[in-house]
């Protein structure tokens, strides 16, 4: 992934995939569903707006650095995977309850509310 700017941060750091993207095909919202397969909530992605295929990656402070050893160790995978396996990458989350919804229709069919009438 690469490092849009090069300034210190302070809670938050976002990368770009544009890169492997180029390289690959293999979209921001690919990599964020990947995720899931390790355990990880994905990140912000597409936002800010100025970068390309922004992950916005923001641990807490109550994360230890063996959790971050393996966010990074995951998303090394990841990356891997988007070259030599690229259907592993773009079929994710392959782990999870659900599988991937229709982000567009959930977008214009919103349900706000839990129940068994919702």
């Amino acid at each position: 992934l690469d490092l849009p700017y090069e300034t210190p941060t302070l809670h938050e750091v976002v990368f770009s995939d544009r890169s492997l993207q180029k390289a690959t095909g293999i979209k921001t919202m690919d990599i964020a569903k990947r995720l899931i397969d390790f355990g990880f909530h994905p990140p912000t992605v597409y936002f800010p707006l100025v970068v390309s295929g922004a992950l916005m990656i923001e641990p807490s402070e109550t994360e230890s650095r063996e959790e971050l050893d393996l966010f990074v160790d995951a998303v090394v995978q990841i990356c891997g995977e988007a070259v030599d396996d690229p259907d592993r990458v773009t079929g994710a989350p392959w782990n999870a309850p659900m599988r991937r919804l229709d982000e567009v229709r959930a977008n214009r069919k919103l349900i706000l509310r839990w129940g068994d009438d919702a």
